[in-house]
């Protein structure tokens, strides 16, 4: 026995309530319906931005909304200009869901509770019409002369003319993708901190910095670097500054086991001469003070200390005694300070993943895949992944979105 749907949608989380919503909207004669594995639905909307839901981000250029898109960019270029972060806005906002755009872009429900945007998703699907099956897992996809058969662990079988993959970094998702015919880009965490065990900052968890300049070192390949704000904690750095390296660096991390060299400019409107002369500068006016007790830089007053006692060979020591080795090693400290990454640490309770379906096999215009007709994808699964900040859920409603519209009202007779 067997039961038959237009579409099925694989998954329920943002981006398959997404697609499975659009697509009931521009297609009400079609039986839509979402299958998700687990018991809850939408889960990672549930715990995203610690609890709020950090739905877009207020960037409302296509151009410069991919720039924050270490894998998929080029391709979410032209997808933008037919759904962006303003879209999403008017969406939630039209269905009676009030956002706020914070200071540093980031938008979220004023509710500030991500179960808004549950409710809305779940209320939305089910007032068009839309089954949703939770619990219940699918085993695997074939694909039939006629559309799909989706047998599920418990042993029954849907059908389906057309089915969206939208599963996340989920591994049944891949499996599927590559048995009907698409190839993986091996997948890796993206956005995580770095485990860094130094005696440099020993005690010093909790302090921020509001201006770095961070590189990986490394041997091969492009120039790995990023600016901002770098948060040190109990087990090595964090940060927005961290995460977006992370993201970008996903590949080259993962490829050297997560060991490798970060250098740290915690001064970065100085370099390594012209913080020696600003150096040497102070030196020469403040002679008597103790250099620990001295920080005219912008950065805390701890980790100067921090940086005061690695480098000289006496923490007591005044300016005027300083030697030029102790002065070379401290200016490196500030502006090439090398720290051993040896391992990642994951970012709060959020987690994106670097891999997933090969981009090129996948139509950006209709999110169907160029190998398989009626098989769509959207959100993670694809090998798309964005910094944070609410760029990884745009990929979602985006995708979804044009999923949702592209699937045609063609049932199977």
């Amino acid at each position: 026995m067997t039961d038959y749907f237009d579409v099925i949608i694989v998954g329920g989380g943002a981006a398959g309530f997404f697609g499975a919503i659009n697509c009931a909207i521009h297609n009400p004669s079609l039986t839509v319906t979402i299958l998700e594995a687990t018991n809850q639905l939408l889960a990672k909307v549930k715990i995203s931005g610690g609890g709020r839901c950090n739905v877009t981000h207020h960037c409302f250029n296509p151009s410069e909304l991919v720039n924050n898109y270490p894998r998929g960019g080029k391709e979410l270029r032209g997808a933008f200009s037919r759904f962006q972060p303003q879209d999403t806005i008017k969406w939630f906002e039209s269905r009676g869901v009030k956002l706020k755009t914070e200071a540093d872009g980031r938008i979220f429900p004023v509710t500030d509770d991500s179960q808004t945007i549950i409710d809305c998703l779940v209320k939305t699907a089910q007032e068009l019409g839309i089954k949703i099956l939770t619990q219940t897992p699918v085993k695997e996809i074939n694909k039939t002369e006629f559309g799909f058969n989706l047998t599920l662990k418990s042993g029954k079988i849907l059908t389906s003319k057309s089915i969206l993959i939208a599963t996340g970094s989920n591994a049944l998702g891949y499996e599927w993708a590559k048995k009907l015919g698409h190839s993986i880009q091996s997948p890796t965490p993206s956005l995580f901190t770095f485990k860094i065990k130094d005696i440099r900052l020993d005690n010093l968890a909790g302090i921020s910095v509001n201006n770095v300049h961070l590189q990986l070192s490394v041997k091969q390949g492009k120039k790995l670097e990023q600016k901002g704000s770098l948060l040190i904690t109990h087990w090595g750095l964090s940060g927005p500054a961290i995460l977006k390296l992370s993201a970008w660096g996903a590949r080259v991390l993962y490829e050297n086991k997560y060991n490798l060299p970060l250098i740290i400019n915690w001064l970065p409107e100085y370099n390594l001469e012209s913080i020696k002369q600003e150096l040497l500068n102070i030196k020469e006016s403040i002679l008597k003070q103790k250099v620990i007790n001295y920080n005219q830089f912008n950065i805390p007053k701890r980790l100067w200390q921090s940086f005061v006692n690695y480098s000289l060979t006496n923490v007591d020591k005044i300016w005027a005694e300083i030697t030029k080795k102790e002065m070379e090693k401290l200016a490196i400290e500030l502006t090439k300070g090398e720290f051993i990454i040896q391992g990642k640490g994951m970012f709060k309770d959020e987690f994106v993943t670097c891999g997933g379906i090969t981009l090129k096999e996948v139509d950006f215009k209709t999110m169907m895949s160029r190998v398989c007709p009626n098989l769509y994808f959207a959100g993670e699964i694809l090998d798309i992944d964005g910094v944070t900040g609410g760029f990884n859920f745009q990929n979602a409603w985006t995708t979804g979105y044009l999923a949702g519209i592209s699937i045609k009202n063609d049932k199977v007779e």
